[in-house]
């Protein structure tokens, strides 16, 4: 049995990124993949793309790795962009779109936000048939496609929230969020076991872990970087609300 851990969402959060990969160290994994989203919001975007080059095995791109290499212009995604320099921007524009393998004879799909785009949100309360179509084949995931079969099992994170929902024969799973969790402030990847590039039905696991970090640290990098969205960035960390609710 191997086992991959998964992460996204990390948004710059240093402390998050190091207690989540010590964590992963501990547990004696065999591969990491990301599931973009390494920059945005948080102060360290720079620091969260040399991390993450380094420790993971595969890097999918998110929406924001999107964003900051588009030509789109406001003051936040400039304050991001101007940190992570020309050198990681250009590392950012050759991030894939999925990628698919198979494990104890479940193929398995892994994306950022949806097989549509980057931008495509479909939550854990989304209606059945909206989660149902996220294992659907299409222009996008033919890009990481090994097959043309749908896949057995998706994974995916831009939501941070972590869940593993099962219908239809089929499993959905979110790996929600190291750096801005937004279910439980603590930050959170998953661990998917079984048998690595085999189509041999075999036993499997998917495994969520949550994993507290020093948040005031977090909070103090934050501060120090004058980083824009400062009092939503610090509000989302202690209590882990999305900014975008209605208080």
């Amino acid at each position: 049995m191997e086992k991959i851990a998964i992460l996204s969402d990390v948004h710059g959060n240093i402390p998050a990124l190091e207690a989540v990969l010590n964590d992963i160290r501990k547990r004696k994994v065999n591969r990491v993949i990301c599931l973009g989203d390494i920059v945005g919001k948080g102060p360290c975007p720079d620091i969260a793309i040399d991390i993450v080059i380094e420790a993971c095995d595969i890097i999918i791109r998110g929406n924001w790795e999107e964003g900051i290499i588009s030509e789109f212009k406001c003051d936040n995604l400039k304050w991001h962009k101007d940190k992570i320099g020309k050198e990681r921007l250009n590392y950012l524009k050759n991030l894939p779109f999925s990628i698919d393998f198979f494990m104890s004879g479940r193929l398995i799909r892994l994306f950022h936000a949806s097989p549509i785009n980057t931008f495509h949100r479909v939550q854990e309360w989304a209606p059945f048939n909206d989660r149902l179509d996220m294992f659907v084949n299409t222009k996008m995931t033919k890009e990481g496609s090994i097959c043309d079969l749908k896949p057995d099992v998706v994974g995916y994170g831009d939501v941070h929230h972590g869940f593993v929902q099962n219908f239809n024969g089929k499993t959905l799973f979110n790996v929600g969020s190291v750096g801005n969790p937004l279910d439980i402030p603590q930050a959170s990847y998953a661990i998917l076991e079984g048998v690595y590039d085999s189509r041999q039905l075999n036993s499997f696991s998917i495994h969520l872990v949550r994993v507290p970090y020093n948040i005031d640290l977090a909070i103090n990098e934050a501060k120090d970087s004058n980083m824009p969205q400062l009092d939503d960035y610090i509000s989302e960390l202690r209590t882990a609300r999305y900014r975008g609710l209605k208080k």
